[in-house]
């Protein structure tokens, strides 16, 4: 009784369901978490967040860095101390790039001739 295997034709999944789970709520783009940070900074107090059923932890325990929700303090305390959150807090102390500096990089941004010799 030789032949195939009958699964032989379904091919492996091709994104973990970790992953899958992770791209579940959308994740906000460096320059927006970026611009929250520098707003949190400014205002000196911790923001308030409102209560959301269909969040993690009821939208209560947040990291801001990371644009996550967790479902309890002690796991999203844990996500602190990972290396994933350390690597996060240290890639946005740096400002983001924006589009005057990837035109400036491909040479089209504004001419730089060096200083005038002669005034006319």
């Amino acid at each position: 009784m030789g032949g195939k295997c009958p699964h032989r034709s379904v091919k492996k999944r091709r994104y973990s369901h970790k992953t899958h789970r992770r791209s579940k709520f959308l994740v906000k783009g460096d320059d927006l978490v970026y611009d929250g940070l520098k707003k949190a900074e400014d205002q000196m107090t911790p923001p308030v967040l409102p209560v959301d059923e269909d969040l993690p932890g009821m939208g209560q325990y947040y990291c801001l860095h990371c644009d996550r929700y967790f479902a309890n303090v002690t796991v999203r305390d844990e996500h602190f101390k990972t290396k994933r959150h350390r690597k996060r807090v240290k890639q946005l102390m740096e400002a983001p790039h924006t589009q005057l500096d990837a035109d400036l990089a491909a040479g089209m941004g504004m001419p730089d001739n060096g200083p005038k010799l002669m005034a006319m």
